[in-house]
């Protein structure tokens, strides 16, 4: 097929291989070009904008930053819905908000054009390997045509419901994830206050009832002090907010989801926003060694 990717990030670069490998012709956008110096050499096309790369492609996806980047991206003449080829299928990767994803949704269908919000979780990790867990809105026959796609990147593909569906799901994700980042980190600096040797602790805990992605991949990151991002803290921290504005709306209350944003935020503020998640041991270490840190 002719697929369009804009942003090559650390995540969407592995992506933009797979597609590559599997024999598609590739058309690349990323704000940055020489984050896509090795796709253009693997053999990716180069469009100068979205809107170039929309009326040349069947299908599109987009793995940008920010909601304020998706907007940019999708709508207003220069934009993607407005130059997609009729009965192109959009596939927005970011996680995002679920308004807007509804809102790309409606404008899609008026220019005879599909959409899926389909937000990701794994990590660098999981984009390499492809083994992203991929959580989908929109309608389930759209889902179904790109499934073979979508296949690419993901080992645990699931369609969530209508548009929307795919955000929602990856905010029930990232407040797990907020929780568990807080646990890993409380449970290392607690080892160290014992005088235990970390890694020795992780061969007993990683594979019990205590184990997760995040004490298996992370916890050997923040005592090795390996703090490049597979997933960076400003992208965590805004994931957080959408979570947390679409809980008030809900009338929720989730006081874990509110601690770990505010301990992410100070993380940030001192310098770490473009670090990967797991310098959240630096704010444990600083609060509790009285010696605090720096990048």
């Amino acid at each position: 097929m002719k697929v369009g990717f804009i942003g090559t990030g650390v995540m969407g670069n592995s992506l933009v291989k797979h597609l590559l490998e599997e024999g598609h012709e590739v058309s690349i956008y990323t704000r940055t070009a020489s984050k896509a110096t090795n796709l253009l050499e693997a053999g990716a096309l180069w469009k100068d904008s979205p809107k170039l790369l929309a009326a040349d492609a069947e299908v599109v996806f987009t793995m940008v930053g920010y909601p304020s980047d998706v907007e940019e991206i999708y709508f207003g003449e220069e934009g993607i819905i407005e130059n997609a080829k009729e009965g192109a299928v959009l596939i927005d990767l970011t996680t995002s908000k679920p308004e807007l994803a509804r809102d790309i949704f409606k404008a899609s269908l008026k220019r005879g054009v599909s959409s899926l919000d389909a937000p990701v979780s794994g990590g660098d990790v999981g984009a390499r390997s492809g083994l992203l867990s991929i959580m989908v809105g929109g309608e389930e026959a759209t889902f179904k045509q790109m499934q073979p796609l979508l296949d690419l990147f993901g080992g645990n593909i699931v369609h969530q419901g209508p548009a929307g569906a795919g955000q929602h799901t990856k905010m029930c994700n990232q407040i797990i994830i907020a929780s568990n980042m807080m646990g890993v980190s409380e449970a290392l600096i607690y080892a160290l206050k014992a005088g235990l040797d970390p890694e020795t602790v992780l061969l007993s805990i990683s594979s019990g009832a205590a184990g997760s992605w995040s004490l298996s991949n992370l916890a050997p990151k923040m005592i090795s002090r390996n703090f490049e991002p597979g997933f960076y803290i400003k992208h965590f921290i805004k994931d957080m907010r959408i979570a947390a504005d679409e809980a008030e709306v809900m009338g929720l209350d989730l006081p874990a989801l509110h601690l770990s944003l505010s301990l992410f935020e100070s993380l940030a503020e001192k310098g770490y926003e473009d670090k990967g998640t797991q310098a959240l041991i630096v704010q444990y270490e600083d609060n509790n060694f009285k010696e605090p840190k720096t990048v």
